[in-house]
């Protein structure tokens, strides 16, 4: 848009007016601006003039002339509807809110008044029930009072005469009350009390919303402290002042006690316990110990029977008590195999179970005492031991015969009786089992069972066939021959044996092997005798205790309980027990812990004492010994203790009069630096038997070199032993005589002494060889040779009938007819047999 000057003019609304605008450098700049005015559309109202006449009221038209461009009539109608219908619905939401608030402060007031009528019902029960308390006892005080009365003037003498009451009292009439002045001032000071009362303030001690909010508040008495102050309350006013009658008790009393501990058996507090020890002058706090003497004294004082314990009697909890006939139980039979090595025990087992044991034992010869169960055709189960037959394995063939019930003796019929056949039969009649011969590798060409039952004679061991009372069977594990009537044999011995267990009480069993798991910590291999053990038991095995954390039975299942007869690892332990320890069940981890010290020290007392019986001429006798004796130290670790103990005594018996084979320490698990430190203090090699060093003791070992030496066979372990022993051995020195000479003459030559001129009558004179000089077949000197010449020169040796001329070291006595005597000596290496 432009004026008519020219000048360009801002559209503004249709009213003009000029702008200066300034610029720059002082310049300015005047600006014809036009205002426009916006133009608004309302609607007409139905009561303004060219509303439609046939509308009705209150809803709009549009105006052609007041719509905005481009919006048709309809669309207006539609638009203004959409408008009133939005306002509409706002009204209505509006009101819903409303009625929806009111209903919710209507609820919140009815809730507040429930409440605070319960309060006040609550408030008012509390005050009747304190009005009824203390009316309650007012009364019993005033009849106390009234029957007191009564009986005073009976009792006491008369009394003088009273002075002369004031007018006011005289004035009362006689049948007046004297309490009542006291009564009404009580009533004019508002109804309390002259006196406050003296319950201590009975609700002090409950925390209220007011003290909560204002923060306050320190130490409040306990809700048991209150109750204790009514209950004495109430009996002082009933007149129950008397003291309840004291509980005596019998404190069983050992050699030394925690104070805390002597308070809890007497069942009084700790502070009193130590007050009494303090007026007898024992400053002791009660975590600390007393001896048996000063606690005597308290129980006296506190009015309780001392009862004296000893320390064994902590393990009186785990006696067995005999069990009732009926409590008894069918238990499956205990089935040891026992017999010389190589002669198929574990193949004959492996053919019963159906496995394949042998293909895992290192050597193919069993190195661990195994236990197995088997379920027959018939349905009976057997508890089977396969013990090892290596003549190292006597504590193992023992500790299986001792558990047992019936022992299979297991003889080889191409082989006959063998040295350990003989062993297991000892076994066997010690621990007093009855015996069934098995005949095995009867399939062989050279078997010949006849000659097995004849040598057993010798041992006085009468088979069936021959007329006697042990059964026997020929079997094969090669080819299952007469496995069936080797289970027959054993079912019908158990069915004599009339086994039997009570399944319903705390198990016992006897740890037939242990081992120390890398992943799974110290595990024993248990054989239940008696009783079941179930997962979560606190048991007491030999020095160690624990608790059940898991079972496994022979098939590497876990299961969560085991009865008699059967064989299961127990996992749990805190600590490696031994071989042959016995398991039982206790109620308490204290019971366990204080069982497995007391053992611990009765053992440590023990190993004390043994060393410490010797006088001092043993000592001085052993000291003699040993630094005559050559030793050969070892440090022994093996995967389980069974095979420990029988590394440890074939090394014992290692050795003769000279030399010993000396075990240092022997454990179970893994070489440690622990194991590395004291083999290089001593400086022992370290022997791993089916067990390696970790990665540290590795190191450890090279840095300080430390021998390792590993071995999964026995045999191999026990030779190179005996050999490494053999090499402390003096060798043996033999003489070898290869000469004789006769001296003819005696010269003397200047520088170099006498010198014999000889004639070798018998073998060679060597220079190199040693000599002896024989006066009248008296050896009267012994040495080396300092020359040996023929003629001018000096030779090695000369023959048989030749002259020569001879010197001795450092020795000048020689004559005529002296025989000199020429041998060699030759040293011969010695071995252990």
């Amino acid at each position: 848009m432009s004026d008519t000057d020219g000048k360009k003019t801002l559209g503004l609304g249709g009213q003009g007016g000029q702008v200066k605008q300034s610029f720059s450098h002082g310049r300015t700049k005047s600006v014809v601006v036009e205002k426009k005015r916006k133009r608004v559309v309302v609607p007409k109202s139905a009561g303004q003039p060219g509303a439609g006449a046939g509308k009705p009221s209150g809803t709009p038209k549009s105006d052609p002339s007041r719509r905005p461009a481009g919006i048709s009539e309809a669309e207006m109608d539609r638009r203004l509807k959409a408008l009133a219908a939005a306002k509409a619905r706002e009204t209505e939401e509006a009101a819903a809110r409303a009625a929806e608030e009111k209903a919710r402060e209507e609820e919140r007031q009815r809730r507040r008044e429930e409440a605070e009528a319960r309060e006040r019902e609550e408030r008012e029960r509390e005050a009747a029930l304190r009005a009824k308390e203390e009316e309650d006892a007012r009364a019993k005080v005033e009849a106390e009072e009234r029957k007191a009365r009564k009986a005073a003037p009976a009792e006491e003498p008369a009394a003088p005469a009273a002075p002369e009451a004031p007018m006011s009292e005289r004035a009362r009439p006689s049948g007046g009350d004297a309490r009542k002045p006291a009564k009404r001032a009580e009533d004019d000071r508002g109804g309390r009390p002259a006196k406050p009362r003296e319950d201590g303030g009975r609700r002090s001690g409950k925390l209220t919303l007011k003290d909560a909010l204002a923060g306050g508040g320190g130490r409040e008495r306990s809700m048991a402290a209150m109750k204790r102050k009514q209950e004495k309350a109430r009996q002082k006013a009933m007149g129950q002042t008397q003291s309840r009658e004291k509980v005596v008790r019998e404190v069983q009393l050992p050699e030394t006690i925690v104070v805390q501990e002597l308070a809890n058996r007497m069942a009084e507090r700790a502070a009193d316990v130590v007050k009494s020890l303090m007026k007898m002058g024992v400053m002791a706090t009660m975590n600390q110990s007393i001896d048996a003497d000063t606690a005597e004294l308290v129980i006296e004082e506190f009015g309780h029977k001392m009862v004296r314990v000893s320390d064994a009697d902590v393990e009186q909890v785990i006696e067995q008590v005999a069990d009732d006939p009926q409590d008894l139980q069918p238990r499956p039979p205990i089935v040891t195999i026992m017999g010389h090595v190589d002669h198929g025990k574990t193949s004959l087992l492996d053919a019963i179970r159906k496995a394949n044991v042998v293909s895992g034992e290192a050597g193919g010869i069993t190195q661990h005492i195994g236990a197995y169960q088997v379920t027959t055709e018939s349905g009976a189960v057997l508890s089977f031991l396969d013990t090892p037959g290596h003549a190292a394995f006597t504590s193992m063939r023992a500790r299986g015969a001792n558990v047992t019930d019936i022992v299979v003796l297991v003889v080889a019929a191409d082989d006959s009786v063998m040295p350990q056949t003989i062993e297991a039969i000892n076994h066997a009649r010690a621990a007093k089992v009855p015996m069934i011969v098995a005949i095995n590798k009867c399939d062989k060409p050279a078997a010949d069972a006849n000659k097995v039952r004849t040598e057993l004679l010798q041992h006085e061991v009468v088979v069936e066939a021959m007329s006697g009372d042990v059964q026997d069977v020929e079997v094969s594990a090669v080819t299952g021959a007469g496995l069936d009537q080797l289970l027959e044999a054993i079912a019908l011995q158990a069915e004599i044996l009339e086994l039997q267990a009570n399944p319903d009480r705390s198990a016992m069993g006897a740890v037939i092997e242990a081992q120390l798991d890398v992943g799974r910590g110290p595990v024993a291999t248990v054989l239940v005798q008696n009783g079941t053990l179930r997962q979560g038991d606190i048991f007491v095995v030999g020095e160690q205790w624990g608790k059940v954390r898991a079972l496994q039975n022979d098939q590497g299942e876990r299961v969560k309980e085991a009865g008699p007869s059967v064989p299961v690892e127990v996992l749990g332990l805190n600590g490696t027990p031994e071989a042959g320890d016995v398991l039982n069940v206790v109620d308490t981890e204290a019971q366990a812990r204080e069982i497995a010290e007391y053992r611990q020290e009765a053992a440590k007392d023990k190993r004390a004492a043994a060393g410490a019986a010797t006088t001092l001429e043993q000592l001085m006798a052993k000291a003699k010994e040993d630094k005559d004796m050559a030793e050969l130290p070892v440090l022994v670790k093996a995967d389980v203790q069974g095979s420990a103990e029988a590394i440890v005594q074939a090394l014992e018996k290692i050795g003769n009069d000279e030399v010993r084979v000396r075990v240092l320490h022997y454990g179970v698990g893994a070489i440690t630096d622990t194991d590395v430190g004291l083999a290089e203090a001593s400086g022992a090699p370290i022997i791993g038997f089916n067990v390696r060093a970790n990665a540290s003791a590795r190191n450890s070992a090279n840095q300080k070199r430390v021998e390792l030496r590993y071995y999964s066979i026995i045999y191999d372990l026990v030779d190179d032993i005996k050999a490494a022993a053999s090499g402390l051995l003096s060798a043996e020195v033999r003489e070898n005589f290869i000469g004789y000479a006769e001296i003819r003459e005696v010269f003397k030559v200047t520088g170099v002494g006498k010198v014999a001129g000889c004639l070798v009558t018998e073998g060679i004179a060597r220079r190199s060889a040693g000599v002896r000089l024989l006066r009248d077949n008296v050896v009267v000197h012994e040495g080396t040779l300092k020359t040996l010449k023929r003629f001018k020169d000096e030779v090695k040796e000369v023959q048989s009938g030749q002259e020569c001329g001879m010197a001795f070291e450092n020795y000048d006595d020689i004559r005529p007819k002296d025989v000199i005597e020429i041998f060699e000596r030759e040293e011969i290496e010695r071995t252990l047999t």
